[in-house]
Parts: C-alpha cells; sequence; structure tokens
C-alpha cells in the first residue's frame, strides 16, 4: 500500500545543533569535491554596500525548471568563495533551478551567504540520477566556515519516486521490504563545517534526510519549515564514526509525522553515541510517535543525558517509547546479547491523547543492556477516546517516578541492576 500524503511539517522556531566526531572520517568515504570551475565570463551586476551579490542568472543558470544550471551554481559559488568581501550567492524569486548532485566545497574565508529566494529542485526519480553520481546526496557543502543557507526560497528534494522503490518497508506485505536498489540522497549535507546557519527555508520532498550534519560543530537552525509525507520524522542519527552530543531543540509543532526519533543506532553492530539532547516547548498532532529512541540489537555505545520536556501530544501512538528491538522487517532480525546502552533519560510534562489503539508509553528495553536512571514528572496522557486506559509497558526498565503519572507506570523497576552497573564498559563512548 502506498504512502499516505498528509502534510507533515516541522516549524523550527530556535533550534541550535552541535554535532561532535569520535573518529575522523576519509574523503574516500564521499563523493570527491568537484574540480574548481572556470572563471565567470560574466561580471555579476548586482552589488550591495556591505555585500557583493553573485546572482546565479549572471553566470548562465536560466532557471525555467528543464535546464540543468548546475554548472552556473558551481562557478557562482566558487566566485563568492574566493571573493575577499562578504558575499552574497543569490537564488532569485520566481525562478526554479534543477540542479544535480553537487558538493560546494570550501573554505570560504569570507563568510558566504547562499541566499535562495527562488526554488532549487532535484532531478526527479532515479531514473534520470547522473550515472556516476553518488546517489546518496544531493547537495552538499563540505568545509565551510560561517556560511549561511538561508532565504524564503523552496529547497524541492522531488523524493515520491525514491519513496517507491521496492526496497522501502511499505512496499511489502505487512510492513517488509522487497529486493532491488535502495540508496536514496540526503537533500541537504554538511561535512565536516564549522559556524553554519540554516534559517528560513521551505524544505519539500526530501528522497531520504532533510538535513544531515556529519563532523559539523556550531550550527544553529532556526525558522525552517518541511513538508513531506506523513511517515517521515525528525531524526537524530548517528555512525561508529560520528557522535551526537549537545543539541537543543525548542517549538516544533509537528504531524501527522512519525514523530521525533534518535536513531536507529547501532545497525549491523555499530557503534552510537549520542549525549546532551533536550528536546521541549513542543506538539506533536496525529503521528505514528511521539518521543522516541530506537536501537537494532547487537549495536555499541550509548544514548544518555537526553531530556523530553514541555511536550503535548494530541491523538498520537506511542506518545513515549524506547524501542531496543528495533527491525524494519519484523522477525528477520536475530537476537543478539550486546545493545546500546541507555540511560539517564528523563520525561518531565508530557501531557495530552494518545490513540486508544496502543500503550501511552513502551519501554522495552534490552535483556542485557537494562535501561537504566529513567525519570518520569508530570506524565499525564489520556485516551483520546473512550474511558478505557491502557496500562504502559515495561522491560528490564529501570528508573524513578518523581510524580504520580497518568496513567501509572507500575512496571517501571526501581534502582539499579548491581550486576549489569558492575559490568559496564564506560570506555565504549
Amino acid at each position: 500500500m502506498g504512502l499516505s500524503f498528509y502534510t507533515f511539517v516541522l516549524f523550527f522556531l530556535s533550534l541550535y545543533i552541535h554535532f561532535s566526531y569520535v573518529k575522523s572520517r576519509s574523503l574516500n568515504d564521499i563523493s570527491l569535491a568537484p574540480s574548481l570551475a572556470p572563471e565567470a565570463a560574466i561580471t555579476p551586476k548586482i552589488q550591495s554596500s556591505t555585500s557583493r551579490v553573485f546572482d546565479v542568472r549572471s553566470f548562465g543558470a536560466v532557471g525555467d525548471g528543464v535546464t540543468d544550471d548546475t554548472q552556473a551554481f558551481k562557478m557562482a559559488w566558487d566566485s563568492a568563495c574566493d571573493n575577499d568581501e562578504t558575499a552574497t550567492l543569490l537564488v532569485p524569486k520566481h525562478y526554479t533551478f534543477l540542479i544535480q548532485s553537487t558538493i560546494f566545497t570550501g573554505s570560504c574565508g569570507n563568510g558566504v551567504v547562499f541566499q535562495i529566494e527562488g526554488t532549487i529542485m532535484a532531478p526527479d526519480g532515479p531514473s534520470v540520477w547522473p550515472k556516476g553520481m553518488s546517489m546518496r546526496q544531493w547537495l552538499v557543502f563540505y568545509r565551510v566556515n560561517g556560511m549561511s543557507l538561508q532565504g524564503d526560497g523552496v529547497i524541492d528534494g522531488r523524493g515520491a519516486k525514491w519513496w517507491d522503490l521496492p526496497c522501502k518497508p511499505h512496499k511489502g506485505p505487512n510492513g517488509t521490504t522487497l529486493p532491488g536498489p535502495c540508496d536514496s540522497p540526503v537533500a541537504i549535507r554538511f561535512f565536516m563545517s564549522t559556524n553554519v546557519t540554516v534559517k528560513g527555508l521551505k524544505v519539500k520532498n526530501s528522497p531520504q534526510f532533510n538535513f544531515r550534519f556529519d563532523g559539523c560543530h556550531g550550527v544553529h537552525i532556526d525558522s525552517l519549515n518541511i513538508k513531506a509525507p506523513s511517515l517521515r520524522m525528525i531524526v537524530f542519527w548517528s555512525q561508529w564514526w560520528l557522535g551526537v552530543i549537545n543539541v537543543d531543540i525548542k517549538n516544533i509543532t509537528c504531524g501527522p509525522s512519525h514523530g521525533i526519533s534518535i536513531g536507529s543506532l547501532g545497525m549491523k553492530n555499530t557503534r552510537a553515541c549520542v549525549s546532551n539532547i533536550t528536546v521541549m516547548d513542543s506538539f506533536i498532532k496525529h503521528s505514528d510517535n511521539g518521543v522516541r529512541i530506537k536501537t537494532w540489537q547487537g549495536g555499541l555505545g550509548s544514548v544518555s543525558q537526553v531530556k523530553f520536556i514541555n511536550i503535548h501530544m494530541d491523538t498520537v501512538r506511542n506518545p513515549i517509547m524506547i524501542d531496543q528491538y528495533y527491525c524494519q522487517t519484523k522477525g528477520l532480525c536475530p537476537n543478539q546479547t550486546s545493545a546500546v546502552r541507555i540511560h539517564d533519560i528523563t520525561y518531565q510534562k508530557i501531557t495530552g491523547t494518545y490513540d486508544y489503539r496502543t500503550p501511552p508509553m513502551h519501554l522495552g528495553c534490552s535483556d542485557s543492556v537494562p535501561c537504566t536512571n529513567l525519570t518520569f514528572s508530570d506524565v499525564e496522557l489520556m485516551p483520546s477516546q473512550g474511558q478505557n486506559m491502557l496500562s504502559p509497558f515495561c522491560w528490564n526498565a529501570y528508573g524513578d517516578l518523581q510524580t504520580l503519572t497518568i496513567p501509572p507506570v507500575f512496571c517501571l523497576l526501581g534502582g539499579n541492576p548491581e550486576s549489569f552497573a558492575e559490568s559496564i564498559d564506560h570506555s565504549q563512548c
């Protein structure tokens, strides 16, 4: 059955992200940066008293939504990046620019502003993706410093044909996958970059993740409007060579959607290190999940110091969920003893209504690596229909109820399992 195309809107009013990496990654693991573009034959005409403006049309971009404008964008970028003054690369309004998979390479010493007022559009699906180009990323910014990606324009990933690849979970019976190609591009990726601002843009229909930040420091995201099918979500995702630390998210309105998730982590026995994450003052409505932490069996590392504060739910399935048995194809993931450790997680003032078909809280922790120091206070979740209140589900979950919760979490175990505490490998992260 196909995806249900309800609108999924994430509105970021103030979001600060600071990603750090545990190990460096070889440049060979990503697509090589393009060679420097030739000197522009046309001198941009637009000037500013505070910033020199490089309009992509002055470098040959057409903006009719059909012509390939990739080379014009690369030329405008190289000219702006090489400019000694503060520079603005302008994507003007009322135009739609078709751009192929591209890497914009720094570092630019002047703090380039990538100003999008029109529309930037990806190729329409895998069949027209250029041969030899990575199918895992679309627009990449590599080693940029002090850059701003901003404007009132639109970034359109044209993801519908990617979502229909046979490997996607919704394509097979009962949520299973089918054989076939599966690579899908991240819409916008920042790699090994610092002091980056992303602000004000509308992003829609990404083939995969909307944004991905790898090995980045000091990323500020503000006032984004993201639209995608309802089975999409906000995700914090860490691969073995990277960690995700110090993330503060506020004022998100999300739904219909797949919720806010940390994970999935630990796939194929990899290490994940996620810590100091705060999500607060947000609203999730008509979604499959609320706030969720999900890990594969067999992973390593930890998720810790995570706080979910003042989040209101409206008819949400699984408003609070920890799933350490995550598997994309049900019944086909073998049991494993190792697991990503989940500890020191706070749920404070989580209120609203849950879909009456599922429990309001699902704390499914690993048999061998229990969840510890889970803290609940001022949690009040009522069924969206009827008076039948379902009981929370717990498995090997330890923590503390600081206030009375509705419904009561009688299944939460108290204290800390001593045998486990003695065996913790603190060097994992």
